[in-house]
């Protein structure tokens, strides 16, 4: 029977959806195919904005219909036959889900006691306990940006205790109640007073007010002020807006007044000052900001249309026909929705909800199991929570690129681990501000003006002296960034490094090979992909290092894959690869690996290793049964070696695009210290799952030094 979960409030604008989201997140840990339920929708005709948003993260492959109930209107019409048509369309959704989050009906902008106890009469009937969501905002019209007045604990817990009475009088259990939105000065005391009306045992959390979680997008502030993009990047419509600033001073009066992420408001007429702030935004020396209104229906001179031509800001400024008074109030009533669209929101959500929530508890009320199966979901999910737990410290050399920045803000917002950015720091406060980026936890470190470059490029000298390079090359080659990065590394002022966005493998690797070197006992730095498909996870290698490996380094390969798979949670039993199986074939290339098959059995007896065995036979319990009858890899491997880098490169390609799995990698092994490579065509979610393998690779690094 599929675990459920039923996500209500007892009135709009809790946050619920912020909720779900942290809750669908909780669930994905344990169960391989969690879905998303709405019983009540406001439209047939328009899809539910808060289902989509969740099943985009859901990993149950069912459709947009599959996963709702009824209508208000239907609600409305016949409450009975409405009730049994959630039922019926609920039941079916469980049985092709391990887990389903059902989020329960929104609200208007008062609070509908009547509106909750329909939702915990639909719990009742799904046999689901509720999550109870409190509002830890009044739930007044917002005065500024979103922001509403914080409820005092006596006033939430009296809330719940309302809210408690409407679930019990429809027979609803109550699995947990959630303060949402709480004031940050009084989590405790919300607890406490919230868990003095609940039943004993059931537990209580508070998640904190965030401001960006309600701060509108620039794209809502237009379409709030009914205005037109006029000048700048679309590109940053999506920023979120912190703060409004009024500009009705003189020039020298509104600069020192611009804040971070604000919105100014400028009167058409007033060109000095639209020249001024744009020019404050392009400056390193002054705040970027998220936008600019002109107000007014003036044209602004051609000249000044000209020397903005000249200056190129990227800022957006919109054009609004209100005044200024009515401008500022349409701003200001803005809201800020979660969407894909804000990733920023997204992350914030999630990393609030994993800070504030104990998901352990979570899924042990909802008697939550695994089983055998590991989706790739679970692995990404196990990834983050060991990278978080190392705090780790690792350098991204390449801050000239977007979505090195994008990953990096998300990296942080998660607690993934602490970071160095490479590159000029003014540029990169400057671009990631334009983004709406969180980064400013990150260090900057501009490489041709750090202190470090001396120190750095006396060690270089040193290391590669015997090569010929002088102390005045090795000045040069530390201003490389990858070379900065390294020597970090190398020094213990980072932890591990992740570059390959916009550099070479080669770029990334050399400087490792010249200044980190191989681990003891290890002949040979290569490679593996965690190749995650749908219900478990293998490893590839080498796939991207080394072309042609003799016996002694593909022996090494597959003792260093072993260790690597082992090291995140994939039981290594490892299958040398090769054209035919066990001693049905001969020749140089099968002889190789044959021989590597045996130096790897010696070197690691403990370890599981078989070979030469072809694919199928090592992938395919039947096949490998018939091959190799009575071999505890055919048939099971998970770990599978390549006799050389067309093969493993090709094959991983193939399954990744043939078979729908997801290719983590390539990690990286057998250097010292971690480094690892990205592809140049890079994702950010690519950059986010090496920085994080990376902080685990750090981790456990650590902890072998401190042994």
């Amino acid at each position: 029977m599929a675990a459920s979960i039923y996500v209500t409030s007892a009135e709009g604008r809790t946050g619920k959806s912020a909720v779900a989201l942290g809750v669908l997140s909780t669930l994905l840990a344990d169960a391989p195919r969690v879905g998303v339920f709405r019983p009540l929708i406001r439209s047939a005709s328009e899809r539910d904005r808060v289902l989509e948003l969740l099943r985009h993260r859901a990993t149950a492959e069912v459709p947009y219909e599959a996963c709702v109930g009824v209508t208000y209107d239907d609600a409305h019409a016949d409450p009975d036959a409405a009730m049994v048509r959630i039922v019926a369309a609920y039941q079916a959704l469980r049985a092709e889900c391990d887990a389903v989050v059902v989020v329960g009906s929104d609200f208007t902008d008062v609070a509908a006691p009547t509106e909750l106890a329909f939702n915990a009469r639909v719990a009742a009937n799904l046999d689901t306990p509720v999550l109870l969501v409190l509002g830890g905002r009044s739930n007044e019209d917002a005065e500024h940006l979103g922001q509403q007045s914080a409820r005092t604990p006596g006033e939430l817990a009296q809330l719940a205790e309302m809210g408690l009475a409407e679930l019990r009088s429809e027979h609803a259990t109550v699995l947990a109640a959630l303060v949402n939105r709480a004031d940050p000065d009084r989590l405790p005391e919300t607890q406490r007073a919230v868990s003095g009306v609940l039943p004993d045992g059931v537990p209580v959390w508070s998640i904190p007010e965030e401001l960006l979680l309600v701060a509108p997008p620039v794209s809502e502030v237009i379409a709030a002020v009914d205005g037109e993009l006029v000048r700048g990047s679309s590109e940053l419509l999506a920023r979120e807006v912190r703060d409004v600033v009024v500009a009705g001073m003189s020039m020298e009066n509104v600069l020192p007044r611009l804040l971070e992420g604000s919105v100014v408001v400028i009167a058409a007429d007033r060109s000095e000052t639209l020249l001024a702030v744009t020019m404050a935004h392009e400056a390193p020396t002054f705040p970027t900001i998220a936008a600019i209104v002109l107000n007014g229906e003036f044209p602004l001179p051609v000249d000044v249309v000209r020397l903005l031509d000249g200056i190129d800001s990227t800022v957006p400024v919109v054009r609004t026909r209100f005044g200024t008074f009515d401008t500022v109030r349409r701003i200001s009533r803005a809201r800020g929705l979660i969407t894909e669209e804000s990733p920023a929101k997204l992350d914030t959500a999630l990393s609030l909800f994993a800070q504030h929530v104990d998901g352990v508890t979570l899924r042990e009320r909802l008697r939550l199991h695994r089983g055998g199966v590991r989706t790739p979901v679970m692995f990404a999910y196990e990834l983050f929570e060991r990278a978080a737990a190392a705090g780790a410290h690792i350098v991204l050399p390449e801050g000239d690129d977007d979505r090195i920045l994008r990953a990096a803000s998300t990296l942080l917002s998660r607690g993934t681990a602490r970071l160095t950015i490479l590159g000029n720091p003014d540029a990169i406060r400057k671009r990631g501000g334009e983004l709406g980026l969180g980064i400013d936890a990150a260090e900057t470190i501009d490489p041709t003006a750090s202190p470090l470059r001396e120190r750095f490029a006396v060690e270089y000298a040193r290391l590669r002296g015997h090569k010929g390079v002088t102390i005045e090359q090795a000045r040069d080659v530390v201003t490389d960034v990858s070379y900065f990065g390294t020597m970090m590394v190398h020094f213990g002022l980072a932890d591990g490094m992740v570059s390959g966005a916009t550099h070479t493998t080669a770029h990334t690797i050399r400087p490792s090979l010249e200044i980190i070197k191989t681990r003891q006992g290890v002949s040979v730095v290569s490679s593996v992909f965690f190749m995650a498909l749908s219900d478990r996870v293998l490893v590839y290698g080498d796939c991207a290092v080394n072309p042609d490996p003799n016996a002694g380094q593909l022996a090494d390969i597959a003792v260093s894959s072993a260790e690597t798979a082992a090291q995140f949670g994939v039981e290594p039993r490892v299958a040398m690869l090769s054209y035919s199986t066990g001693e049905s074939g001969t020749g140089a290339d099968v002889d190789k690996v044959r021989e590597a098959t045996r130096i790897a059995r010696e070197a690691r007896p403990d370890l599981l290793i078989e070979g030469p065995i072809q694919y199928d036979a090592a992938s395919d319990p039947a096949t490998g049964a018939a091959k190799l009858p009575g071999s505890q890899v055919a048939g099971h491997a998970t770990v599978f070696i390549f006799p050389d880098l067309n093969t493993g490169n090709n094959t991983y390609k193939a399954v990744q695009r043939s078979a729908g799995a997801i290719a983590v990698g390539p990690v990286l092994q057998g250097l010292a210290k971690p480094v690892n490579d990205l592809s140049r065509g890079a994702t950010i979610e690519d950059i986010l799952n090496t920085v994080a393998i990376t902080a685990v690779q750090a981790g456990l690094a650590r902890s072998e030094a401190n042994r």
